[in-house]
């Protein structure tokens, strides 16, 4: 994509999402993911006036010295965005592929976040870790991964969300709130996201397009896998065919829902003949209220 027209699809990105992230969504973000309090620091040696009530006794023990627990405001937030770039993200009937969308999600959390002073980082990944943007704060930061986001082009082809969370385990060591972005046609994550959720706050945004769950009736269809490349007739009249896709499609968001679910982690599910906007709303309206 040449520079100018690149440049032209961000900005325009930039002024729809910038506008709702700060006149709909700032509040409702800040309420979801803010007021988690004081956040363990260190340990020193009492002092005289400490409250008593924080003493460390594990630490008093071991050294025969009392010792307390120093605690500090957690004044900023880091949000991770692990994002889908395989080739099934490219694909869409109804107004867009979900791969834009996906983009449109994506600027609206970054700056959502930004605008609450938290720092915002990226992993891109397919049926591996594409690329990693360290998290950072500040409105050309932001742009930069807009622009990645438009422009970026993958390597790989499939979907591995086990493999891209054992790389942000690695990475990420700070508590974070991840959000993690795909229309989940991938299996065996639930290790390595049960074992990120004990560290952050994990959520999936579940993106899928409505022939995605449910074929047309119109005859032979001349199909492509687009992960695999497989070419093949698929005969959309017969009623099993079409059982047997839709169970395909059932099967894949309800291992989605278990997992995350028995992680403790949260959901969000959108269609891409449905708002976006207002499913991401009630997300955060739903987390104010908890």
């Amino acid at each position: 994509m040449e520079t100018s027209e690149l440049l032209k699809k961000v900005r325009k990105i930039e002024i729809k999402t910038k506008g709702l992230s700060k006149h709909i969504f700032s509040g409702e973000y800040h309420s979801a993911f803010k007021g988690r309090g004081m956040s363990f620091s260190e340990v020193r040696n009492y002092q005289y006036g400490d409250d008593v009530r924080n003493i460390d006794w594990n630490v008093t023990a071991r050294t025969g010295e009392p010792h307390i627990k120093i605690f500090e405001e957690e004044r900023e937030l880091t949000v991770m965005l692990l994002i889908d770039v395989s080739r099934s993200s490219f694909f869409g009937t109804v107004n867009q592929m979900k791969n834009g969308i996906i983009t449109e999600i994506s600027a609206i959390l970054a700056f959502s976040a930004i605008n609450n002073n938290d720092k915002v980082g990226v992993l891109f990944f397919s049926d591996k870790v594409e690329k990693f943007i360290p998290p950072k704060k500040g409105r050309q930061h932001i742009l930069r991964i807009i622009r990645e986001l438009i422009d970026f082009e993958p390597t790989g082809h499939g979907t591995n969300i086990g493999t891209t969370l054992q790389y942000f385990n690695n990475v990420i060591k700070k508590r974070s709130i991840c959000f993690l972005i795909s229309d989940f046609f991938s299996e065996d994550y639930e290790n390595p996201l049960r074992i990120a959720a004990r560290r952050h706050d994990i959520i999936g945004i579940h993106l899928y397009d409505p022939r995605e769950e449910n074929l047309p009736n119109v005859g032979l269809l001349r199909a492509q896998d687009a992960e695999t490349g497989l070419i093949r007739w698929i005969d959309t009249g017969s009623s099993t065919v079409r059982r047997k896709y839709n169970q395909w499609f059932t099967d894949h968001q309800q291992y989605f829902m278990r997992t995350f679910r028995r992680s403790g982690g949260d959901t969000v599910s959108i269609r891409t003949d449905e708002s976006h906007i207002n499913a991401l709303l009630k997300f955060f309206k739903n987390r104010s209220s908890n």
